[in-house]
């Protein structure tokens, strides 16, 4: 099932929703003025999806020809419902306007739903980053890196 939204290019103007997207996503949370800095920082964009409330986020950083994801999360009220799918599908397009051939990203190995989601649009395994999140009092978590060649013909 997916949500009625709206996913939309952001700006530095844009960063309270997105660090209110981010904090129902993740513990803990990019704070405004991150989302702020990275935005006015070469070759990153990002999206919005909202229903009247900020519901996910995605941000990204082209260099040379490569993209790579430096932040997606979504609220868990409208997990498994499209706005991840949604938000990937609006960046990795962006990626390819702007000719990039690549794009990268790491997700936690015990993230398994968003692991399955970036297998479905066609990324495969590049890599791992051996304790690469810090989970707090639970420790380390590896994380898998990612790759989907932008050549391709679109999942």
């Amino acid at each position: 099932m997916t949500v009625p939204m709206k996913v939309s290019w952001t700006t530095p103007a844009d960063a309270a929703a997105m660090a209110q997207a981010h904090a129902g996503a993740f513990d803990p949370p990019w704070r405004e003025e991150d989302f702020e800095d990275l935005l006015e920082g070469e070759g990153v964009f990002g999206f919005l999806a909202a229903d009247g409330r900020p519901l996910g986020v995605i941000l990204c950083r082209i260099a040379a020809d490569e993209m790579e994801v430096l932040t997606i999360g979504v609220r868990p009220e409208a997990r498994r419902r499209g706005v991840a799918k949604a938000l990937m599908a609006a960046a990795l397009a962006a990626a390819r306007q702007a000719k990039a051939r690549a794009c990268f990203l790491e997700v936690a190995v015990d993230n398994a739903a968003a692991a399955g989601l970036y297998a479905s649009l066609g990324f495969r395994r590049a890599g791992t980053r051996k304790g690469y999140y810090d989970r707090g009092a639970r420790g380390l978590a590896d994380a898998l890196v990612m790759r989907l060649d932008l050549n391709a013909t679109p999942a």
